[in-house]
């Protein structure tokens, strides 16, 4: 396929599973879930804004890239046109650079330093290793190497070989997700995580304002009234610990039990009062700052009599 424009790359791309996509459907993506990927993929989301980190990422590929190669001394290129394989016609991949010489690509990843714990004694993110795994099975290639860039920190390089029972597993993964929900159009199972009541939010976005619809949820209903007044218990129990820990310390700024180090510290903190200072300059006009945003408040209220 020739090369295209950033308008057909991300309709091309929510016509089958990219790299990027895999680790969501094994559960591995913090911040996709597969009722999120299943939106997408579907057309019921907006195109993910860009944002500073994902500049970055495309900015630096070719420092990282350079960096594998100082590191490597292997050659590598860039193969723009995005693959498939006919073993997988629900999968496709955008691959980052071809390793020159061998039957080999590489990814190339930037990442903060609120990720170093992740590198640790040679191991890296689980997520990036599913992408990886999802490029040989695609390309059919030996082998990925996998070069990253943490911010100020330093650069690490790795090689993941071909393991065809690692990608026998994952493209039946991805072939259950694309034919269960994609293809027919039936939405995965919510999980109750943050990225699934993101994707309801966009999918739902609360258009009938004035329909009231009959639910017959009872079951589900209990359990949510249950699980709050427990959670409203277990706050208050865990408040009541902390205040007889914060007694126990009076004046002392910090403890030890248990071993564990509980710390009471003084802090300082400003914030900026807007109400106050509007009433201070009422002759400033203040909505070219002021940012609006739209939500559903989700809100349960007892009508019985």
């Amino acid at each position: 396929m020739s090369k295209l424009t950033h308008e057909q790359w991300l309709a091309e791309r929510r016509k089958s599973i990219g790299g990027s996509d895999a680790a969501a459907i094994v559960g591995m993506n913090h911040y996709v879930t597969p009722y999120m990927l299943w939106a997408d993929k579907t057309g019921r989301l907006p195109d993910k804004p860009d944002n500073e980190a994902m500049r970055q990422g495309r900015d630096l590929e070719q420092y990282v890239a350079d960096r594998f190669m100082e590191a490597t001394g292997k050659k590598v290129r860039r193969r723009t046109p995005m693959f498939h394989n006919p073993a997988y016609p629900f999968a496709h991949a955008n691959i980052d650079r071809a390793v020159v010489g061998e039957r080999a690509g590489l990814e190339c990843k930037t990442t903060s330093l609120m990720n170093l714990k992740k590198f640790k004694n040679g191991e890296y993110p689980e997520n990036y290793y599913v992408q990886c795994v999802h490029y040989l099975a695609v390309t059919g290639w030996d082998r990925w190497y996998l070069a990253v860039i943490i911010l100020n920190q330093g650069f690490k390089w790795f090689k993941i070989e071909r393991d065809q029972a690692e990608i026998d597993a994952l493209m039946r993964a991805e072939k259950d997700f694309w034919n269960t929900y994609v293809a027919p159009d039936v939405p995965p199972p919510v999980d109750g995580l943050p990225p699934t009541s993101k994707a309801l939010e966009a999918v739902f976005p609360g258009l009938d304002q004035d329909e009231s619809k009959p639910l017959f949820r009872e079951d589900i209903l209990q359990n949510y009234l249950d699980l709050k007044e427990q959670i409203s218990v277990l706050q208050k129990e865990k408040t009541k610990c902390e205040q007889i820990l914060k007694e126990d310390l009076g004046d002392n700024p910090s403890g030890e039990c248990g071993g564990y180090r509980i710390d009471w510290k003084p802090q300082t903190r400003q914030t900026f009062d807007f109400q106050k200072f509007k009433e201070d300059h009422p002759e400033l006009n203040f909505e070219p700052y002021l940012k609006e945003s739209t939500f559903r408040r989700f809100v349960i209220r007892s009508e019985k009599k």
